[in-house]
């Protein structure tokens, strides 16, 4: 575990040694969306329908990192949002499994459709919907404001909360750890 993995001047993966080796084989990264693209609120409108979500721009970003690497993005939710599909869109992630009540099952499509193995993915996630998915995950991943069940079942509790870069902190991670953030950084830069 190198000591250039830097947030907020302390190391996060003091606490998760395992991170480091898990975030290493990540071939895909599955996100669970309210509580952990956003942070968890939901906003009804007079119409009483969904009105407002809003999304991190670093994670977006993060995402979109992964992608040029080679690790694409999967969204599973429970909820059916035209705003989660406008943000999928415009990210560029293909596989957006929304309306979903087993998301296990959805996990599983994903992976035969890739052709990969949970071994190979990271999923995160930040409630008990979310436990079924995780539970046999390469890499389990959660935010820092989980709930408890998801926390004690993680391999990695972010230092951020969903909706404020936690999903950017784990691509973070995964890009050093498969030694492709400096180069990215180096480009970035120039």
């Amino acid at each position: 575990m190198p000591s250039a993995f830097n947030t907020h001047n302390t190391n996060p993966l003091a606490q998760y040694p395992q991170a480091w080796e898990r975030a290493g084989a990540v071939k895909l990264l599955v996100l669970d969306v309210d509580g952990v693209l956003t942070n968890g609120q939901v906003w009804i409108g007079a119409d009483g329908k969904e009105s407002l979500k809003a999304f991190d721009i670093q994670d977006g970003l993060g995402i979109k990192l992964l992608e040029q690497c080679g690790i694409p993005t999967a969204i599973i939710t429970g909820r059916n949002s035209k705003m989660v599909l406008a943000r999928c869109e415009e990210l560029g992630i293909k596989q957006v499994h929304m309306g979903v009540a087993n998301k296990a099952v959805a996990l599983d499509q994903i992976l035969k459709g890739l052709q990969l193995s949970a071994a190979d993915c990271a999923v995160m996630g930040d409630d008990w919907p979310d436990l079924a998915m995780m539970k046999n995950a390469g890499f389990r991943i959660c935010p820092a404001q989980a709930h408890d069940a998801v926390k004690e079942m993680a391999h990695f509790v972010t230092s951020r909360t969903g909706g404020n870069s936690a999903v950017r902190e784990v691509c973070d991670l995964i890009l050093k750890a498969q030694n492709r953030y400096e180069e990215l950084l180096s480009k970035a830069s120039s």
